[in-house]
């Protein structure tokens, strides 16, 4: 089936299904992976509930583990909102993510490598050329350059959501500077100092590695044992500025500014009291406009002028290269099945959720007709904004939605409204903790080094929408984290008990 040759969208049904809940079986008893940890909070009861919540947000609080809502007027600064109520993934229900989400990866490193090479894939009709050169990711200063190892993503974070059978789905990938491994990180040592002989107990997979794992793939980019890597931050007031310093000091890198950095003869350098120090790979959490104002935005502060004069001299590895968010764009997002089949020979063992672009008539007509029971988004959007939830929205908004797709329709997709599952989350009215459902997704990070192999953190981000009913988990849109713990292979939850 094409993509534009997607099922007639059927109206919100009153006996829709309920949510998957990570806990609960549909007749109410636990899930087997669950069913100890739920002994463990019952026990506890709706004091001791309150009583754990409470020491984890002061832990959150002495750590200083923040991000930035540029939105609130109040202040940007805030305490990421965690739950102690983990998510929990079988063994064998994570390999078969691992084995769907390497699959996945794999294509689009052959796909990125052959867009700024030979473009096979554009020649053979199998993508719209137009989409791809008009997309605002593609970066044409990358056309005949090949990162070391043609890997092109070495850090890879990619959103999954369960549908109402529990099954994951593919919502979006996320290649350019993707954010949240800190908390990933963070998160398990919280519950480690909340709940250590739970977690002990539960043999859960470990998450520290990851720094280490970071490193060596970074390093393998430089070619070489004694290259220098450094991490490159916008600066302070950006979002994810825990996240950056986080990752330079557990890697024990320099993290550096664009001021910090010059280019000299095609070879970066960084400014140290000792002089000029070269650096051969650079993890980068800047975008591609502001990389090289000789190249991109003229009025970047954040970049370094001549930085991608060394990218093309083969002097230095950017992690992730430019032009990988050519993949981010949600209109792309709807061919990602083809790349697969296209490169692999192989069907995508990782379903997505059916995608309408808006660029095509047909489907333009078929959304425009289903608003109010779709889920519009920008191609080049990012954080949860300008996100039009149909079912949830009033008239005003839908006829703004409506005009917006008819002035710029190649600027839209829209998806059917999958029902996010849920987990128990603590609620407290009035100081009575209890547990609540709320929705959820999953973001694991994958990190891939100049072998191609990729390595995949066990667990991932999980993501809650805090407030009841909402199904936007992003933090800049009210949402918080929990712990997510992935049981070793053939481990019943908490055996050893």
């Amino acid at each position: 089936m094409g993509v534009s040759e997607l099922p007639r969208i059927p109206r919100q049904a009153a006996t829709r299904p309920p949510p998957f809940d990570g806990y609960a079986r549909a007749s109410g008893t636990a899930r087997a992976e669950t069913e100890r940890l739920v002994h463990v909070f019952n026990r506890r009861g709706p004091e001791g509930l309150a009583a754990l919540q409470r020491e984890a947000e002061i832990s959150l609080l002495n750590q200083g583990i923040t991000f930035t809502v540029y939105a609130d007027e109040r202040g940007t600064e805030k305490i990421l909102p965690f739950d102690v109520v983990p998510r929990v993934i079988s063994g064998i229900e994570w390999a078969a993510l691992e084995s769907g989400i390497e699959q996945r990866l794999r294509a689009i490193q052959r796909f990125l490598a052959d867009l700024y090479g030979e473009q096979r894939i554009l020649r053979d009709g199998v993508i719209p050329s137009d989409l791809v050169v008009n997309s605002p990711f593609f970066c044409r200063e990358m056309v005949g350059v090949a990162p070391r190892g043609d890997v092109w993503v070495n850090i890879a974070g990619v959103d999954l959501i369960q549908d109402e059978t529990g099954g994951f789905m593919v919502l979006e990938d996320n290649l350019r500077v993707p954010s949240g491994v800190s908390y990933v990180l963070e998160n398990r040592r919280v519950m480690g100092r909340i709940l250590p002989d739970v977690l002990q107990r539960a043999r859960v997979r470990s998450v520290e590695h990851y720094p280490q794992m970071l490193f060596d793939a970074l390093r393998s980019m430089g070619g070489s044992e004694d290259c220098r890597v450094a991490v490159l931050t916008p600066g302070i007031y950006n979002s994810a500025y825990f996240e950056h310093s986080f990752l330079a000091a557990e890697m024990g890198v320099d993290l550096v500014e664009g001021q910090d950095l010059l280019v000299d003869q095609d070879v970066l350098y960084a400014k140290t009291i000792s002089g000029l120090e070269r650096i051969d790979v650079l993890y980068r959490r800047v975008d591609d406009d502001f990389l090289d104002p000789l190249v991109f935005r003229s009025d970047s502060l954040l970049g370094v002028p001549g930085i991608m004069h060394a990218v093309r001299a083969g002097n230095l590895s950017l992690a992730n290269a430019p032009g990988t968010g050519v993949v981010d764009d949600k209109a792309m997002y709807a061919y990602l099945p083809r790349v697969i089949e296209y490169y692999l020979g192989e069907k995508p063992q990782l379903a997505q959720v059916p995608t309408y672009l808006c660029r095509e008539e047909k489907s333009r007509a078929t959304v425009l007709a289903n608003l109010g029971d779709l889920v519009v988004k920008p191609t080049d959007g990012s954080g949860g904004y300008g996100i039009l939830i149909g079912p949830h929205a009033s008239d005003e908004e839908i006829a703004r939605m409506r005009a917006d797709i008819e002035a710029r329709p190649e600027r839209f997709v829209a998806q059917p409204l999958i029902s996010l599952s849920t987990l128990p989350t603590i609620v407290s009215d009035d100081g009575d903790a209890h547990l609540e459902p709320r929705h959820v997704d999953l973001r694991p990070f994958a990190v891939t080094g100049a072998d191609g192999a990729m390595r995949l953190l066990p667990g991932g981000l999980t993501r809650v929408a805090l407030r009841k009913g909402t199904v936007v988990v992003n933090s800049s849109q009210g949402g918080g984290t929990k712990d997510t713990w992935v049981l070793h292979d053939g481990e019943d939850f908490m055996n050893a008990e």
